[in-house]
């Protein structure tokens, strides 16, 4: 959500499973709970070591808690959340489509395309689509804040190598301090034959850490607070510094000035490339704890992770867009169009290419309409089509602080493990409306989920997501919508688990019976 608004605990003793979850989750619960970092060459699999034996699973509604850790895990950046997702949608059968090429569509057909490798658009279209049915669209962010190389990332202070950063969003930047931390993102290669590539690249394993002052050395931090200057104390720390490493003996006099980025940095990432130095002429790259994902609580209840705003969202809508359209009887009478869409940039306004400022999504749903046109020249197609749809703006939501209750109006007070979140706001910061939260909270009560409603109260500030961005951007009827969690912009945040599987079967049921749901409310006649 934008603004303007410890060491791993010990695993429980063993005992009987709380939850059929708790049971599917009993033969990975090792490698959950384990410090390791994965790999390169890894994946830190949850999903993988599911006990499909186990007859109380087999019982109960899947969950998809465990392939949100795997997808956390592999996503550190905005870059690796589009590509892991890019990578189930083509295991699932969805066909890669490009904007610089023409779309040939079909009925019963399920597409997608990125952009920036920061930003995805994914479709299923219904077999009995006509011109002038909506779309069923449910948005959400890839980005979180976080830390950001600078350009010219290479620094020295009382001979230690540093990094220079930029606060990338509105983070909770002392929660970065004594974090063991690492790099992450995208870089460009030369090739010999004087071609480019594009590749990401992450680096597992603790590189650097931005340490805390002693207290012995400031001894009032405790009653005073902790006010670290964002520019000279949030550089993380990476090395001594070995002057020969760095600068030839004729230039040691303008060494920090003729260094971008330390050749220590520049050699641990050709390493882990697989490629020389000097084939890296560009880089954008993220700064990332390297702490897991995992379970946590007293029962196993809670998921602790970076970044899990916004990337629980778009985990739960990508899965519910995949499971309900993998066999061709989901599709085969729908009327409408079924897409996700994932925006970069949010954290800082949604103002970028890739961001839900651009009209990534109408431009989609224009393409889609005049490929799906063909010979049928019916007025107004794109139009009508607009005024049929229905946005869901998922973002997290904050759940009630219990060491600050007061901080929530105190008649909407979401709590963990009691569903998904509708928000409200009269000054339009979300974009709900009676109408679009009746008819999300209809299909909520006919598949019994529970739902919360937040107000944020009128002496605080409200933060907005891209909900309102695309309602007017678009035109397009909107609810805003997220999963309740503490820590928010925390470097480690938190939610419930169960939250997390009630959002997946409402944004699901969403997707398989909204258009039904929706011909039965008229409001413009």
């Amino acid at each position: 959500m934008a603004l303007l608004r410890l060491h791993l605990p010990r695993p429980p003793l063993p005992a009987r499973p709380t939850s059929a979850l708790a049971s599917s989750l009993s033969s990975s619960k090792s490698l959950l709970w384990c410090g390791r970092l994965p790999t390169a060459a890894s994946r830190l699999l949850c999903s993988s070591n599911r006990d499909a034996s186990s007859s109380s699973a087999a019982a109960a509604p899947p969950s998809i808690v465990a392939g949100l850790l795997d997808y956390l895990n592999e996503s550190w950046t905005q870059f690796h959340a589009t590509a892991e997702a890019k990578r189930q949608l083509l295991d699932a059968g969805f066909k890669l489509l490009s904007e610089s090429q023409d779309w040939d569509l079909q009925p019963g057909g399920r597409y997608f395309f990125t952009r920036n490798m920061s930003c995805l658009v994914a479709f299923a279209i219904g077999e009995k689509y006509r011109l002038g049915n909506g779309f069923n669209i449910i948005a959400a962010h890839t980005d979180s804040p976080c830390l950001k190389l600078k350009p010219r990332s290479a620094a020295f202070k009382s001979g230690h190598q540093m990094v220079n950063v930029q606060t990338y969003g509105s983070g909770l930047w002392h929660t970065w301090f004594d974090r063991d931390l690492t790099l992450a993102g995208r870089v460009i290669l030369k090739a010999a034959d004087g071609s480019f590539k594009h590749k990401l690249v992450k680096l597992t394993r603790p590189l650097m850490r931005v340490p805390t002052l002693a207290i012995h050395l400031n001894r009032t931090v405790n009653s005073d607070g902790f006010k670290p200057n964002l520019e000279t104390h949030l550089v993380p720390l990476l090395a001594t510094k070995h002057e020969e490493a760095t600068t030839s003996s004729d230039d040691k006099s303008s060494s920090s000035t003729k260094v971008t980025h330390h050749p220590l940095l520049l050699q641990i990432l050709s390493e882990e490339i697989g490629c020389d130095s000097d084939e890296i002429i560009g880089m954008e790259l993220n700064v990332c704890d390297t702490q897991p994902s995992c379970l946590g609580g007293g029962n196993n209840e809670f998921i602790y992770s970076g970044r899990l705003d916004n990337l629980a969202s778009c985990y739960c809508a990508l899965r519910s867009l995949v499971d309900s359209s993998k066999a061709a009887e989901q599709l085969s009478n729908e009327k409408a169009i079924r897409m996700v869409a994932m925006f970069d940039n949010e954290e800082v306004g949604s103002d970028s290419m890739q961001g839900a400022g651009a009209p990534t999504m109408f431009q989609a749903m224009r393409r889609i309409v005049d490929s799906l046109m063909h010979q049928s020249m019916g007025e107004g197609a794109l139009e009508r089509a607009i005024h049929s749809s229905f946005l869901v703006s998922a973002d997290m939501a904050h759940a009630l602080h219990p060491n600050h209750p007061e901080k929530h109006e105190e008649c909407h007070r979401p709590e963990l493990q009691k569903g998904l979140v509708i928000k409200h706001n009269a000054n339009q910061r979300y974009a709900t409306s009676a109408v679009t939260a009746f008819l999300f909270k209809e299909i909520a009560r006919i598949h019994n989920l529970p739902v919360q409603e937040f107000v944020v109260r009128n002496d605080m500030g409200c933060g907005s997501t891209i909900g309102p961005i695309l309602a007017s951007g678009v035109g397009i009827r909107t609810v805003d919508c997220g999963i309740p969690q503490l820590s928010m912009h925390s470097v480690r945040e938190m939610c419930g688990k169960e939250d997390v599987d009630t959002t997946y079967m409402h944004f699901k049921a969403f997707f398989e019976m909204f258009s039904d749901i929706d011909r039965r409310l008229n409001v413009d006649f």
